[in-house]
């Protein structure tokens, strides 16, 4: 489970466009005009195949360009992204209950029960979508390649620090959520992070620690294009989110207002360390399967 051959660039072949490829282009196709033009109706049952097919389309363009792609060496695996996201992103939703950045218009047409059916199915898509655009983004110089950045080394010290920031950063937000509501999305980081290295899971750290942050930039470019997709596709959709972001709610990008674009950023790590902390507990702790996916060199080079 833990063994995947590597997405180098000497081992990336371009190859035929695949057919789940064909069927993400098709849900798209047949979903996004649903999403926003079905008259008079609610349609949170398209929501879903919109992003199925989003999260094949990009699987399917990092197939084209190198020949294996996170759907391509494991349906199973990538299929357990699907189940690990859910759960992770009810994470985010509870801490938005202190929070309250955004909500949901359309909320009130549905029973509890109904709400948390649809919505566990739709949360299930982030991971495949975000890991999936960061895939493809890898595929391409400059990401193809290590990329400088800060020498980070995950030494005792650096852990114990991190691990008390993380918890600390938790502690602000839920006392002053109106001043601490952006350390929603570096918390959980800081936490996990340092608990993946001591339970000897993998961790963003076994790069950094040789100043190489290729995979961190990857991420970061990955889930800005993702949530383009979500902003853009969310702006005429019902039932659909908004913001209430204190200080900084000007300047919107379809619902979302600017600058809070920049929390994607810490978010997409927060996704990296949520992923291989439940991997690990499932008992695959040095798992490659999404490192081979994003990352130009292995966790283990010198």
């Amino acid at each position: 489970m833990g063994k995947s051959s590597s997405l180098t660039p000497s081992a990336c072949t371009a190859a035929p466009w695949p057919r789940w490829g064909w069927l993400g282009l098709a849900l798209v196709a047949v979903a996004w005009p649903i999403n926003w033009f079905w008259p008079g109706l609610r349609t949170h049952w398209a929501f879903f195949p919109l992003w199925l097919g989003y999260s094949l389309t990009v699987d399917a363009l990092a197939y084209r360009r190198c020949g294996q792609s996170l759907f391509s060496r494991s349906p199973k695996r990538y299929g357990l992204l699907f189940i690990i996201s859910a759960p992770a992103w009810w994470l985010f939703e509870a801490l938005n209950l202190r929070t309250q950045n955004w909500h949901y218009l359309g909320r009130a047409y549905f029973s509890d029960v109904t709400y948390a059916l649809w919505a566990t199915l739709s949360f299930s898509t982030v991971m495949p979508a975000v890991f999936g655009t960061a895939q493809w983004v890898r595929t391409f110089a400059p990401f193809s390649h290590p990329l400088p950045g800060p020498t980070v080394r995950p030494t005792r010290r650096v852990l114990r620090g991190a691990f008390l920031a993380g918890w600390l950063m938790l502690g602000l937000l839920l006392a002053f959520p109106r001043e601490g509501f952006p350390l929603l999305w570096l918390a959980l980081y800081f936490i996990l992070e340092p608990l993946n290295a001591w339970l000897g899971h993998r961790t963003l750290l076994a790069w950094t620690r040789r100043g190489d942050w290729q995979p961190i930039y990857t991420l970061w470019v990955g889930v800005l294009i993702t949530a383009f997709f979500w902003e853009m596709w969310n702006y005429f959709s019902y039932p659909k989110w908004v913001y209430q972001v204190p200080y900084v709610g000007f300047w919107h990008v379809f619902e979302m207002p600017l600058l809070g674009y920049g929390g994607y950023l810490p978010f997409a790590l927060e996704l990296f360390a949520l992923y291989h902390f439940v991997v690990g507990l499932l008992g695959f702790p040095r798992d490659t399967y999404l490192t081979t996916a994003i990352a130009a060199t292995p966790p283990e080079a010198r």
